[in-house]
């Protein structure tokens, strides 16, 4: 307690109080740019590394900085520890594979929610633990895992706005996981971990749905959790109030004579529905939770798209016009969505697609992730944050 008294009296004594132009104007800026302005002397960096400017600084929306991925084997077992962070600004940096170094096991990364990421122990495991982290600061805690599965899909939950208070912050874990009845229904039940209480608990809501979910993890918008199956469905479940509904797909499988491919996102604070078919790339957002209705913001025909990118998309529209219907490794796949940027993999190679401008930059090939595996990666967006853990 007495350091921190010393530490915020040289913090005054610099000057910068809550009400001083220098505090409420570098907490309006993005923490990218405060990383940088930390090194301008040490009275800015005992200033930005205040628990009290974090707090207040966590109110900015921060702009998606890059994504991780990690891939995954299709029949082996064990997990690949390679985790590539590949940044939005490709021009000003490289692939990363050191980023979670500081942790002291290798992981898999689960989720990823307002700068903080949730991971898990690799497989096989010897003490399996679940890791929340932040990747800037290199905070991290650790979690027992009982009973772990390696096909959990477990979500991390952080509101700066509401769950960053004065001298801890505050977030939750939701796991998903699918049972059968004695009627061999199938449904989807919630456990919640909250970390004021240290504890796990089984929420009462349950959700009947016989689809699967795909690419096993969830997307965390205005609230509510989103999880992509493999039907026509959304999977939904409200944190606060705990409840769960189904949401149908802007188009569906019936309508679509072709193979397909989908993710969601989110763009705007909205949730977003993205699918490329024959038909093309189509961008849907929901505008309605009540009414399920879904419009179309952009769509892009492949004819169109070859025309932009002839180096990048030659022959697109046969090639996926001819790709068999069922197949584990299609020829294009909607990797993840965030703030009008597409993560795209177009057979062998990634790609950025810059929804607004149309520009698509090439990031590298598969095998430049750390195998060829291309089957079903993990891969979140990321965005920066200075909120401390510990």
């Amino acid at each position: 307690m007495e350091l921190e008294r010393k530490k915020r009296k040289e913090i005054e004594n610099f000057g910068l109080l809550d009400d001083d132009v220098f505090f409420d104007v570098l907490s309006r800026l993005p923490a990218k740019c405060l990383l940088r302005l930390k090194s301008v002397c040490k009275g800015w960096c005992r200033l930005i590394s205040d628990r009290i400017f974090i707090k207040v600084q966590s109110q900015t929306l921060e702009p998606i900085v890059g994504f991780l991925i990690q891939q995954r084997f299709q029949w082996c077992s064990d997990d690949i520890k390679i985790i590539t962070h590949i940044p939005v600004a490709l021009g000003s940096a490289a692939l990363q594979q050191s980023v979670f170094s500081f942790l002291p096991d290798d992981v898999v990364v689960l989720s990823s929610c307002n700068g903080l990421v949730c991971c898990r122990s690799c497989f096989p495991f010897s003490d399996p633990a679940i890791y929340v982290c932040n990747p800037v600061n290199k905070d991290w805690i650790k979690l027992k895992w009982t009973k772990p599965d390696k096909e959990d899909s477990v979500v991390l939950v952080f509101d700066p706005c509401q769950d960053m208070v004065d001298c801890s912050t505050n977030f939750k874990l939701v796991r998903v996981r699918q049972f059968e009845t004695a009627s061999e229904d199938l449904y989807f039940s919630f456990d919640i971990y909250c970390s004021s209480t240290g504890a796990w608990r089984v929420s009462q809501e349950i959700c009947y749905c016989s689809d699967k979910l795909l690419k096993n993890k969830g997307i965390y918008v205005g609230g509510i959790l989103h999880w992509l199956t493999d039907g026509d469905e959304i999977l939904t479940f409200n944190v606060e109030n705990e409840l769960s509904w189904l949401i149908s797909v802007p188009v569906s499988a019936a309508q679509i004579e072709s193979d397909y491919q989908s993710c969601i996102g989110e763009s705007d604070g909205q949730l977003y529905y993205v699918m490329i078919s024959e038909n093309g790339l189509q961008f849907w957002f929901l505008e309605d939770y009540f009414e399920f209705k879904w419009n179309l913001k952009y769509s892009k025909t492949l004819e169109v798209l070859e025309e932009e990118h002839p180096n990048f998309l030659c022959n697109l529209h046969e090639r996926v016009r001819r790709r068999p219907t069922i197949d584990s490794n299609p020829w294009m796949d909607p990797l993840a969505f965030r703030d009008g940027i597409l993560l795209i993999r177009v057979c062998a190679k990634i790609f950025l697609y810059h929804v607004e401008t149309s520009k698509m930059n090439e990031v590298c090939y598969v095998s430049g992730l750390g195998t060829y595996s291309s089957y079903l990666p993990t891969v979140l967006p990321y965005s920066l944050s200075l909120v401390r853990l510990t």
